[in-house]
C-alpha cells in the first residue's frame, strides 16, 4: 500500500515573458519550476504565461489570489530593463512584504554565480493568504531560489493555515 507524501500547499506559477507569451519561444521555464515546487510537495494548479505587462501580471496574480492557491511564483520581469515590470505589478497586490526572503533569493543566487538573482528587484510578500513571490528568469538563478525559498514557503503556509504555532 502507498501512502501519500503530505501535501505543503497549492500553488500556480506565472511566467512573464513577451517571447513566449507571443508564441516566439517555447516556455522551458514553467516546467522546470513545477517539477521543484511538486519535488517540495507543492500541487501546482496550473501555468499561465503573461506579457511584461503590468496589468497582465497584476490579473494573472489577482487570479491567483482570488483562487486561493497558497503559493504563487512568478518568473522573470525583476531585472532592470525598462521592461522588467513584475515587482512594480506584484507591490500593488501585496498586502505585506516579506523582504527577508527576497533578500535570501537575492544573496543565495548572487553567492551561486546566478547574476540575474542578485540584481533582481523581486519581491515576496503576503495577499491575503497567499504568498507571493518574483523569481529571475535564469534556470540557475530558478534552481537556487527555490531551493532557499520552499523551506521558508512552506513554513509561512503553515503558520498561515495554523498547523505551526
Amino acid at each position: 500500500m502507498e501512502i501519500d507524501a503530505p501535501v505543503a500547499g497549492r500553488a500556480l506559477v506565472v511566467i512573464v515573458d513577451d517571447r513566449i507569451a507571443h508564441g516566439d519561444s517555447n516556455n522551458n521555464v514553467g516546467p522546470v519550476v513545477t517539477e521543484l515546487l511538486n519535488e517540495a510537495g507543492f500541487l501546482v494548479d496550473a501555468t499561465v504565461v503573461v506579457s511584461a505587462d503590468e496589468i497582465e501580471i497584476r490579473n494573472a496574480l489577482n487570479t491567483a489570489v482570488i483562487g486561493g492557491v497558497d503559493l504563487v511564483i512568478s518568473v522573470g520581469g525583476t531585472g532592470v530593463s525598462p521592461r522588467d515590470v513584475t515587482p512594480d505589478a506584484t507591490a500593488d497586490v501585496l498586502d505585506r512584504e516579506l523582504p527577508g526572503i527576497s533578500e535570501a533569493i537575492r544573496s543565495s543566487g548572487l553567492a551561486a554565480g546566478a547574476l540575474d538573482a542578485g540584481l533582481s528587484r523581486g519581491l515576496v510578500g503576503l495577499s491575503g493568504s497567499t504568498l507571493v513571490v518574483n523569481l529571475a528568469a535564469s534556470r540557475a538563478a530558478i534552481r537556487d531560489g527555490m531551493a532557499t525559498l520552499t523551506p521558508l514557503a512552506t513554513h509561512v503556509i503553515g503558520e498561515l493555515s495554523g498547523l505551526l504555532e
